[in-house]
């Protein structure tokens, strides 16, 4: 009969598992501790016996944990290897997203503290093993001259006035920074709980956005004049995206909106002739099916997407629709997305801007994903729907919203000026008194980033495009008629803090002070703002996504990684550097175009057009067919390693090291955490291959 452990049945670790047959059962582990312990005389033979093999079954369990590490230590050291064989980089990028300049000199930055770095840790190595131990701010020296000027008596010398330098010259400085980072990240703190609390009272208080009128069914025989079907302009703005072109124009061509109210516009800038020659069939297929779709195309790309869509609203035709209605390639509205959104406009002349949430096919195919899914969560279960609620204002993500085509045009119109269209636009409209919605309970399926890659590339163009509004919109803002309290929200809350402060803390305070703190402890950061504030941050931020709290402490340290790329976007769209109006098309991986055709097959009996539907079923066998066929075999996917992020987590190791000299134990354990994220993103382990 085998004996069950409680204790070794909460133990985790690896291992095969073994079932230990013991003579006398009876035993208790307590009993065998205490007999082995205090040389008790309780059946001596038996105890011996069976103690041999419960101290056997430890020995097989820890072999087995020590099993799992090396493999696991194997497996990383491989990926290492492989990373560096291949010796791509990200400078090896074909689409170029920093500007040269400015990446070699940041880059130089954080290798010569790298250095700096190894060279003062080992001056701390040798001055712990000779005794000097500094772990206080509070230092008093007394310094004496060695009688004899050998290398142990330089070695005194210079770093008795390396020591007096930090005191008198480094650590004030770098103490004052500290603390005006700390300063902001509590302001930054405090207004993320104030989004937080007014997102539970809109929750509490179940407030949400109601049109005054609804839409009738369209197939209402009754000519009832309550019944709201303005002239609406479907937009689709692509450029060389042939992995969702497909699914995206499908989803709007089952727009549930009378055809004779309904005008699509395909606005293709793709520069590759095979992947136009595709979109231009696809139009042609669903006009055959009477569908009112046209294709555009620009020979000259001036503008990337603001250009594209100014060019779409110039063409003459636009002056007979009242709303326009923006998807990106990948996005996927609902049949019913117009007769949600549209109803809003309705005997409220003030509302400029529907916009409704995005939620992802794809948020738990990795790591990365996971990641992103926890970000865009909160900001449109937080922040997109609390300043809809109390500012009828927020920025216009892009795609899936209706726009009034009047508000547009009082507004200026799309303009080319920066990366961040849809933020422009934004601000102008409210600058002129324009209302905007956000419809939480709307969503619109598109797909996230799943490599670095793309991902990176994206959030570049996000951060650095709204420091070139800023720039740019500031005077308006100060000269403009809006009340004062909001010119200090675009202006503070908007802009500053939300834009600026928190990518220039996060990047500033943890990677540049923290391990600056450990060679110069003169100057020190209090634990909670190592640990404790972010940590509750991280919870409220994962809040709107519930299934993610697993992901919690990495997520925590993907954000700070993620900052050394906010940080260099940011400073390239306030000083206008080159890099800052570079746009990259988010790369998109198609993975949510199986099923999505099939799925309308569903609705197909459903539809209530009255006119004859394309075979779905055709299209969607057909596009898997293009899809495998687009798979070349011999195009092999690789892995980039990322030298900013590489020589960062190297320089957080070496502070993590240097740590232990002076036993900064939460400290230690930040360091050494957020160095190995580095070093996973620096080899790009977090996300899929790129080709």
């Amino acid at each position: 009969m085998a004996p069950s452990f409680d204790w070794l049945a909460k133990e985790k670790l690896g291992g095969t598992p073994v079932v230990v047959k013991m003579e006398n059962p009876n035993w208790s582990m307590l009993e065998l501790e205490d007999d082995f312990l205090l040389g008790g005389d309780k059946g001596k033979g038996k105890n011996a016996k069976q103690l041999t093999w419960v101290l056997l079954l430890k020995a097989h369990k820890a072999a087995g944990c020590l099993t799992f590490i090396a493999s696991t230590m194997l497996n990383l050291a491989t990926a290492i290897r492989r990373r560096v064989s291949s010796g791509k980089t990200d400078s090896d990028t074909s689409s170029r997203i920093e500007n040269p300049a400015v990446k070699n000199r940041f880059y130089t930055c954080i290798k010569l503290f790298l250095w700096l770095s190894v060279v003062m840790l080992g001056f701390e190595v040798v001055a712990y093993y000779k005794g000097w131990h500094f772990s206080t701010p509070h230092l008093h020296l007394q310094l004496h001259l060695p009688t004899q000027l050998g290398v142990q008596g330089m070695f005194d010398v210079i770093y008795s006035k390396w020591v007096l330098i930090r005191v008198e010259y480094l650590a004030p400085p770098l103490q004052f920074l500290a603390n005006a980072c700390i300063v902001l990240f509590l302001v930054q703190t405090v207004d993320r709980l104030v989004l937080c609390l007014g997102c539970f009272w809109i929750w509490l208080r179940k407030i949400k956005p109601v049109p005054k009128q609804g839409t009738r069914d369209i197939e209402s025989k009754d000519g009832d004049a309550e019944d709201y079907f303005p002239m609406v302009l479907v937009q689709i703005p692509m450029c060389n995206e042939k992995e969702v072109y497909q699914q995206s124009i499908g989803a709007v061509c089952n727009l549930d909106w009378p055809m004779s109210n309904l005008l699509i516009q395909i606005l293709d800038d793709s520069s590759d002739p095979a992947t136009q020659l595709l979109i231009k069939e696809e139009v042609h297929k669903w006009q055959q099916e009477g569908i009112p779709i046209v294709y555009r195309h620009r020979v000259i790309r001036d503008g990337y997407k603001a250009g594209n869509l100014k060019s779409a609203m110039n063409c003459s035709y636009v002056k007979d629709y009242e709303f326009v209605a923006i998807f990106d390639a990948d996005f996927q509205p609902t049949p019913d997305f117009l007769k949600r959104t549209i109803p809003h406009f309705k005997d409220n002349e003030e509302i400029g801007l529907v916009q409704a949430r995005w939620s992802f096919v794809n948020k738990d195919e990795n790591l990365l994903t996971r990641l992103q899914n926890v970000n865009l969560a909160f900001h449109f279960e937080v922040e997109q729907q609390v300043n809809g609620i109390f500012m009828n204002f927020f920025g216009f993500n892009g795609t899936a919203g209706v726009w009034r085509i009047k508000a547009l045009e009082e507004s200026g119109g799309w303009m080319e000026r920066t990366t961040v269209e849809d933020m422009d636009i934004a601000v102008r409209a409210h600058l002129h008194g324009w209302k905007f919605i956000f419809l939480n309970d709307v969503e619109c399926q598109c797909e996230l980033p799943e490599s670095y890659e793309a991902y990176r590339k994206q959030q570049h163009r996000w951060h650095s495009g709204p420091m070139q509004l800023f720039r740019l919109c500031l005077p308006d803002i100060i000269k403009s008629k809006i009340s004062v309290w909001k010119k200090a929200n675009l202006i503070f809350l908007f802009f500053l803090l939300r834009k600026l402060i928190l990518p220039f803390y996060s990047f500033t305070l943890f990677c540049v002070i923290l391990p600056m703190t450990m060679f110069i402890p003169e100057a020190q950061l209090p634990s909670w703002v190592v640990c404790y504030i972010p940590a509750t941050m991280s919870f409220l931020n994962i809040l709107p996504s519930p299934k993610s709290f697993p992901f919690i402490v990495p997520y925590l340290l993907f954000e700070n990684t993620m900052s050394v790329t906010k940080f260099n976007a940011m400073i390239s769209g306030l000083f206008q550097l080159g890099s800052a109006y570079e746009w990259v098309v988010t790369k998109k991986s198609g993975r949510s175009s199986e099923g999505d055709l099939l799925a309308l097959v569903e609705k197909d009996s459903n539809h209530k057009r009255g006119i004859s539907m394309p075979n779905l079923k055709a299209l969607a066998k057909e596009e898997a067919q293009k899809q495998e066929k687009n798979k070349s075999p011999n195009k092999k996917k690789h892995n980039r390693m990322y030298t900013k992020e590489l020589a960062l987590a190297f320089l957080l190791l070496t502070a993590a090291t240097r740590s232990l000299l002076s036993a900064q134990g939460i400290h230690f354990y930040f360091l050494l955490f957020q160095g190995v994220s580095f070093l996973l993103v620096g080899l790009d382990l977090i996300g899929e291959q790129i080709g």
